[in-house]
């Protein structure tokens, strides 16, 4: 029996075809796909009172666009220029959905203007008072009791009843305690207050000592002289603390840019160093993208930036004074 190919059976062959392939782009896949987003001026999303943006040149902030990936794109990694896949587990923090990952990652973003902020208020001299109120939750550590329980973000304010100011005052309260024995964390996430009882287990580095898994930062109370305005509009994330530093310093009155176009990335911290990042690829495209003259990045990820850069200068840098120093060496703009 033979069958004849008749014009009609191509078009519907052809039609089922174009439905998988369409399907496979739109459906989405158990990875992620990080890709790459021009860098953005920051100028505009900055506010001081009495502040100015400047004539010529100008601070840029990168960031990336992170999605599910389609089925295509996984099969086919990534499909864009400068795109990379990664597990859900290499994405989102150990007990950590997309919805909390998304609002830690906003959490982390107005945390980072605050400091931004600081840094650059102290750096023109202003008075700037800074006091610890709490221990942050920095990481949770992949396996240990705190996964499930604790969040990074939330602002650890007592433990067992006793309150707690400082990450020190943590380390003093689980001292001691013995392993397998519970402790009752009274945490802030939000807005809402919490009670998370946790069972401690033995520290693989330390046998004796009891933990319960994470990573602990201060939780600042900054006090600034002036009202600085920052609005991000929804990009998420600790990395534009730098170029945010350097922006509000610029309309302080400081020529920081002299004159050029750069983009800064970097999670910038109370006492002005500066933290690696993440998709430091993805920025690095994006930076180019944008036709900067400079790409200012943290130390730790200067070797892999430059692997992206493609003529593109590349300014390593691990303090918010060090990046001040190597934009004044900078030739000035004509």
């Amino acid at each position: 029996m033979r069958r004849h190919i008749t014009p009609g059976r191509l078009l519907a062959a052809g039609l089922v075809l174009l439905v998988l392939v369409l399907g496979s782009y739109v459906v989405p896949s158990d990875e992620y796909i990080f890709l790459p987003d021009p860098a953005h001026p920051v100028a505009p999303l900055v506010t001081v009172p009495g502040g100015h943006d400047p004539t010529r040149g100008g601070v840029y902030f990168v960031d990336v666009v992170v999605r599910k990936a389609s089925i295509l794109e996984k099969l086919f990694g990534g499909l864009h220029e400068g795109a990379d896949l990664y597990p859900a587990n290499a994405v989102n923090p150990p007990g950590v959905n997309d919805t909390q990952r998304r609002r830690i990652d906003l959490q982390d973003m107005l945390n980072s203007q605050q400091v931004a902020a600081a840094v650059a208020l102290r750096a023109a001299g202003k008075k700037v008072v800074m006091r610890s109120t709490g221990a942050k939750v920095d990481a949770v550590e992949p396996g240990e009791p705190a996964v499930g329980k604790l969040e990074p973000d939330d602002v650890i304010t007592a433990i067992d009843g006793k309150r707690v100011q400082s990450p020190n005052d943590v380390f003093t309260a689980m001292k001691g305690r013995k392993i397998g024995s519970t402790v009752n964390f009274s945490i802030r996430r939000g807005t809402r207050s919490l009670v998370e009882r946790i069972r401690t287990v033995a520290s693989q580095t330390r046998p004796r000592r009891a933990i319960v898994g994470i990573i602990l930062a201060p939780e600042l109370d900054i006090r600034l002289p002036l009202k600085v305005r920052i609005d991000a509009g929804g990009v998420g994330g600790p990395s534009a603390g730098l170029a945010f530093a350097l922006e509000v310093l610029e309309q302080l009155g400081r020529n920081v840019t002299h004159g050029h176009r750069v983009a800064a990335t970097g999670e910038i911290f109370a006492d002005g160093s500066i933290g690696a990042i993440g998709g430091i690829r993805q920025k690095t495209v994006g930076a180019r993208a944008a036709h900067v003259d400079a790409f200012l990045v943290p130390g730790d990820n200067a070797p892999e930036a430059r692997k992206y850069a493609h003529g593109l200068r590349i300014i390593p840098v691990d303090t918010f004074p060090q990046a001040l120093r190597a934009l004044a060496t900078f030739a000035p703009s004509g």
